[in-house]
């Protein structure tokens, strides 16, 4: 059942990465234009970010485990969007950060 609720979140996930930086390559639109794009944007984030931990819940996660995944899979998304979308190589440094929050993930769920 968590399937679910990761594949939720990486949808959500990678609208909201869209949301939050896709912008950053429009340096020369107005700011309120950008606002608005990334709002539109942040409501789909929510379309699929709030039946995730609903769903979740509702199948034994507590919110901290919802919370500890879904920044796994943030962070995830966007190293992925970074390399794509920006073009920026995954440094090791930020490799051993990602395994890092994994480490979180697996400590969040190994222990009751």
């Amino acid at each position: 059942m968590w399937l679910v609720t990761v594949l939720l979140l990486l949808i959500s996930n990678t609208f909201m990465t869209f949301a939050w930086y896709g912008h950053l390559k429009y340096t020369g639109k107005p700011l309120w234009v950008v606002i608005l794009a990334s709002w539109g944007l942040a409501f789909f984030e929510y379309c699929f970010q709030v039946p995730a931990n609903r769903f979740g819940f509702e199948h034994g996660m507590d919110p901290a485990k919802l919370k500890i995944v879904a920044e796994a899979i943030a962070l995830t998304v966007f190293i992925v969007f970074a390399r794509y979308y920006f073009g920026q190589p995954l440094k090791w440094n930020y490799a051993v950060s990602l395994a890092l929050v994994f480490g979180a993930v697996f400590f969040a769920f190994a222990f009751k």
